[in-house]
């Protein structure tokens, strides 16, 4: 799904600290993914409007991240606000990044340009427990075949169900090319009863899946 036809997952909330930033790609188009120093997650393009370079190189100074080239520091809003080789200078309003609407849920930071889209409805009144986020050398047509086949089912956009005994899992999908997608996946339920050996055996679990898909890239 692309990023002006709904919701896409692009990172799991736990991966992306406050004060930290990271660069993920959807459809080929680059995007930074940081969190303010209170704790609001933002998501951008990834270029600073100066000279191209990657924000998520930059760095996060409380609601602000700059850009590591020559330091131009952008609010929560994508709007410039400071250049250090002129600090005095009142930045043009036309200096600003596109941003991308961004909300936080099941444990996924999501991002969208259709500000009417919604996000499925999951009861997680229990919590959620973060298991990982992996990269597959295959496409999403692939990708989603291989998680039917394992279980995974009520999708609604990207996202999906894995009812695996008593355990529910949220496996989330992120196209990054036509070669390429992330699966993002949490546990429904509540990190006292779930961290630790349950992340661990899901970690391997997406990992043998993630095996057999490339393996099966390697064979055509």
């Amino acid at each position: 799904m692309k990023l002006e036809a709904g919701w896409v997952p692009v990172a799991l909330s736990g991966s992306i600290e406050r004060g930290t930033s990271a660069g993920a790609v959807v459809e080929g188009s680059e995007i930074v993914v940081w969190r303010d120093n209170s704790g609001n997650a933002h998501v951008w393009e990834d270029r600073c409007p100066h000279r191209g370079m990657r924000l998520s190189f930059g760095f996060v100074r409380g609601d602000h991240i700059a850009c590591l080239y020559h330091g131009w520091q952008y609010d929560t809003a994508g709007q410039c606000r400071y250049i250090p080789a002129h600090p005095s200078l009142e930045v043009p309003q036309t200096i600003k990044v596109p941003t991308y609407f961004a909300e936080e849920r099941y444990g996924i930071i999501w991002a969208t340009t259709a500000s009417e889209a919604a996000l499925p409805e999951i009861d997680v009144a229990m919590g959620v427990t973060p298991v990982r986020s992996l990269y597959v050398e295959r496409g999403a047509d692939d990708i989603l075949t291989a998680l039917e086949k394992a279980g995974v089912g009520n999708f609604a956009g990207n996202a999906g169900i894995l009812q695996a005994g008593d355990d529910r899992l949220l496996v989330a999908v992120q196209v990054v090319s036509p070669a390429k997608t992330a699966i993002h996946i949490v546990i429904l339920g509540s990190p006292a009863v779930n961290a630790g050996a349950k992340q661990k055996h899901y970690a391997q679990w997406a990992e043998g899946l993630r095996f057999d898909l490339e393996t099966m890239a390697e064979v055509a």
